[in-house]
């Protein structure tokens, strides 16, 4: 069974991953969770890293990777594995990254962009798995200035 843990699934269609990744962390921070982002492939999570270095000028989010060393201290922890060394409560699936086991999350984030149709059908593919997991489950779609609306 799932236990506690909610299973999201964001549908980005006006705003980019680049856009609004940077703001769910900072929810996530100001909610007191520690987070985990993963990505597809290695080239991508040093691209994250960089854009969570880079996104606004007046701050950054604290964060880090496994070649950082200490993942365990970082807030917000970049991967492309499924390993959790920084005891995250959220998790965020990122570039149809997929997860075998959810359980110990406080939420699981599928993001995945709603123009790529290879994209759609993966995140179909996971909502039918975590529904059949017996998640609770909830789609969000952006709407036209950005701001997201619970569909589902």
């Amino acid at each position: 069974m799932s236990g506690e843990t909610e299973v999201y699934f964001y549908h980005l269609e006006s705003r980019s991953l680049e856009q609004v990744l940077p703001t769910l962390l900072e929810r996530s921070l100001e909610r007191g969770w520690r987070a985990a982002v993963q990505a597809a492939s290695k080239e991508r999570v040093e691209a994250l890293n960089t854009l969570l270095w880079t996104y606004r000028e007046d701050s950054f989010l604290p964060h880090g990777t496994a070649s950082d060393g200490t993942p365990h201290a970082q807030p917000i922890y970049l991967t492309d594995e499924e390993d959790n060394p920084n005891e995250a409560a959220v998790r965020f699936l990122v570039d149809g990254a997929a997860l075998e086991d959810a359980i110990g999350y406080v939420r699981v984030v599928h993001m995945f962009d709603g123009r790529d149709a290879g994209a759609v059908a993966r995140a179909r593919e996971a909502w039918t798995a975590v529904k059949d997991k017996g998640f609770a489950v909830s789609y969000w779609q952006q709407d036209a200035d950005g701001r997201w609306q619970q569909k589902a």
